[in-house]
């Protein structure tokens, strides 16, 4: 039915290729194994070849024992000397945050995956993205690992997912008392802020890599598994830290060690696999933490998150400078409520809250800022005039 939520923009390229950075493993039979992991051995292994094979060679060409010298003794080593690590360093920061970020692997059958989830609660509760953990929601099962090496493997059931925004919250069962990250705020973030991001990519818990904020606001649009169009991931944060398959719903934080994002998208180059990804270009995304927060606490009190809408279809004008911008109405929902509002088709929003659209993107944005039920003032340009309507909110799901 008709919502500003269908009306989405294109990737910035052609060249890119969208994609979750949840890790897949490519053969059937072998479940909860990292391809990855059987790849880097292989590449060991043939490294180990080339290097024992050169060496065979390099021996072969004639006497080389006056290069030898059978007293050598290398220098000591050099005298220990305290390394400072402050809480604020890259190292400090991991240290705390490691024991809060879980690596999560799901089987179904003959498929599964693993990704990375942020523990929200030390009673089980952890967050992560709706992708990782959607095949167990028909039917699979989880298993969460720690990076403490001190603890067991547990299994974890769904407490509730969206895919709307791509979350989800799962809850270990049983176990041990788990240990909380500190949530931050993403309202205040600023591109060049320092950043780190900490998952499993491919399948390696416990994995940290460091960068900085490339971007805010980003519309991201990931195909599905299945190859159709997914829920965009509006008001994303990029980042250039580096994020491969496995750290989807792993954690991005700050200088503080507050987590201000949930990894969640990657761009690649393309590749040439049906189902693989091209590892890390510096193009990552995270939902913001204050939308991830609302979403998990709604999912934690009832299994389920509602989502502000207007029901309207909408489209982006004006941006190329050629008339009024903001978001044009195509068509509304009868009954819906833009409707009951006295919206009409090619009416022009401008305003929501007395805060200025230029885009569908950032209408959509603009509404989940507010509650199901709230009243908002909604400012449209309807025949050169502009006019107000106070528009109460409706769930999305029941629009």
């Amino acid at each position: 039915m008709p919502d500003p939520f269908l009306a989405q923009e294109t990737p910035p390229t052609r060249a890119l290729a969208w994609g979750y950075p949840t890790e897949i493993p490519g053969h059937p039979g072998e479940i909860g194994r990292s391809p990855s992991r059987k790849v880097f051995a292989a590449t060991v292994l043939a490294t180990a070849l080339i290097a024992g094979g050169a060496g065979g060679w390099v021996g072969s060409r004639g006497d080389h024992t006056q290069v030898y010298d059978g007293s050598v003794s290398l220098a000591p080593p050099a005298a220990s000397t305290p390394v400072s690590r402050p809480e604020s360093s890259v190292a400090g920061i991991a240290a705390r945050v490691l024991r809060s970020v879980v690596s999560i692997q799901v089987e179904r059958g003959t498929t599964g995956g693993t990704g990375s989830g942020v523990v929200l609660r030390s009673d089980g509760y952890v967050l992560t993205n709706n992708h990782v953990v959607a095949d167990a929601a028909v039917g699979g099962t989880i298993t969460v690992s720690f990076t403490n090496d001190s603890l067991t493997d547990e299994h974890a059931r769904i407490v509730g997912t969206d895919p709307e925004t791509d979350l989800a919250v799962i809850k270990v069962i049983g176990g041990p008392h788990l240990v909380p990250a500190t949530l931050g705020t993403s309202s205040d973030l600023v591109v060049g802020d320092p950043v780190i991001a900490i998952g499993s990519p491919l399948g390696l818990a416990g994995t940290v890599t460091a960068g900085i904020i490339s971007a805010l606001n980003r519309t991201v649009q990931v195909p599905s598994e299945s190859g159709t169009a997914a829920p965009p991931l509006f008001n994303a944060i990029q980042t250039d830290a580096a994020i491969n398959p496995g750290n989807s719903g792993g954690a991005l934080v700050d200088g503080a060690g507050r987590v201000i994002g949930i990894n969640s998208a990657i761009a690649t180059l393309g590749s040439s696999g049906v189902d693989s990804q091209s590892g890390s270009i510096g193009v990552g995304f995270a939902i913001p933490v204050d939308e991830a927060r609302s979403i998990a606490e709604q999912l934690i009190r009832t299994g389920k998150a509602t989502h502000p809408s207007i029901s309207v279809l909408a489209r982006t004008v004006g941006a190329d400078g050629n008339g009024p911008r903001g978001a044009r109405i195509i068509s509304l929902t009868n009954d819906g409520a833009a409707h009951r509002a006295g919206l009409r088709p090619g009416d022009i929003i401008t305003k929501v809250a007395g805060r200025t659209v230029h885009s569908v993107d950032q209408l959509v944005v603009d509404l989940r800022e507010h509650k199901v039920g709230e009243s908002v003032a909604v400012t449209y340009l309807r025949g050169g005039s502009t006019r107000t309507a106070k528009v109460v909110l409706q769930d999305k799901q029941s629009s």
